[in-house]
């Protein structure tokens, strides 16, 4: 039981031979690690600060994108929650929507009901919907791409227009 500390605790295991080496040589002789020369260091801080705005860049990405999905599932879910019921009947409303002509179901008093702008058409998912106009102007303001414009007002017309005098009644249908 003469062995020392040393020897004790690398027969223990809990140390290697290297460290029991390094522990043997006082501390003011250890060697130390390679120091970098200040250009080392500088590129070493440059490429660290690129990094740094990387990946800053990708949360900001990464975080726009979070807050886009969460957008549209509010969005949908106001549409799922405030559509008007389709009516039963042959009566179609047709209105141009990502530059095709598109078609709704309506009746009578749906039709009536847009005229005055008490119903917005909004699309989501390739189908379209009719909500109330305080929901529209909600999912206008998360995002407008899902409500269709829809003029009230006849455009002006042009001093040129050959046409100015035919007017296009209100309640024509394609």
């Amino acid at each position: 039981m003469n062995d020392s500390l040393r020897d004790q605790l690398l027969k223990a295991g809990l140390v290697t031979e290297k460290q029991a080496r390094s522990a043997k040589v006082p501390p003011e002789r250890r060697p130390r690690g390679k120091r970098p020369t200040p250009p080392q260091a500088s590129e070493a801080q440059q490429a660290q600060a690129a990094k740094a705005a990387r990946d800053r860049e990708l949360n900001r990405q990464r975080q726009a994108g979070a807050e886009a999905k969460a957008r549209h599932a509010q969005i949908a879910q106001l549409i799922e929650q405030n559509r008007l019921p389709t009516p039963a009947g042959d009566d179609i409303f047709n209105f141009v929507a990502g530059g095709k002509i598109r078609r709704i179901a309506v009746d009578a008093e749906l039709r009536e009901r847009l005229g005055r702008g008490e119903l917005v058409i909004v699309r989501h998912g390739g189908h379209s919907a009719l909500v109330p106009a305080a929901v529209g102007d909600r999912i206008r303001a998360l995002d407008e791409r899902f409500v269709i414009p829809f003029v009230t007002a006849p455009e002006a017309v042009a001093e040129d227009d050959p046409y100015r005098d035919f007017v296009v009644p209100d309640d024509l249908r394609w």
